[in-house]
């Protein structure tokens, strides 16, 4: 197993778009983690609540060129209303959904830092197995 680098962590602003289509600006962060390193966290940052979604980074690495994601969280390229280069994460749950927009060059840097944190197919050889599968039977015996 490789050792991991440190956390991979990178702020940005975000667009969130209502059903009328209508914008608000809302701060977030994304964070990479080695240790886990098929997962990608965005912590979204409105006045005093967080929210935190977590998912795969080929994900998010694919949506930046082409429509991304089955199930709960969806990835695509855009352009936004001046034409500028945009990618749409939509984010669905039982509480509801959320659509934001965030601009390509952001989250393209951000996917650069990953893939040279862990190269793209070498994910494997940072997983600690044997710890993982500690984790799992500690769990269940809680």
């Amino acid at each position: 197993m490789n050792t991991a680098p440190l956390t991979l962590t990178q702020s940005l602003s975000l667009d969130l778009i209502d059903q009328t289509g209508a914008v608000t600006p809302i701060d977030a962060e994304l964070h990479y983690d080695p240790r886990d390193p098929y997962a990608v966290t965005t912590v979204f940052i409105t006045g005093t609540t967080t929210v935190r979604w977590t998912f795969g980074r080929q994900l998010l690495s694919d949506g930046l060129y082409e429509p991304s994601g089955d199930g709960d969280v969806h990835v695509w390229p855009c352009l936004d209303a001046e034409g500028r280069a945009v990618v749409i994460i939509e984010l669905c749950s039982p509480d509801g959904e959320a659509l934001v927009q965030a601009r390509t060059t952001d989250l393209s840097s951000f996917v650069d830092r990953m893939a040279r944190a862990v190269k793209p197919g070498e994910e494997s050889t940072h997983v600690d197995v044997e710890a993982t599968i500690a984790a799992i039977f500690a769990a269940e015996a809680a």
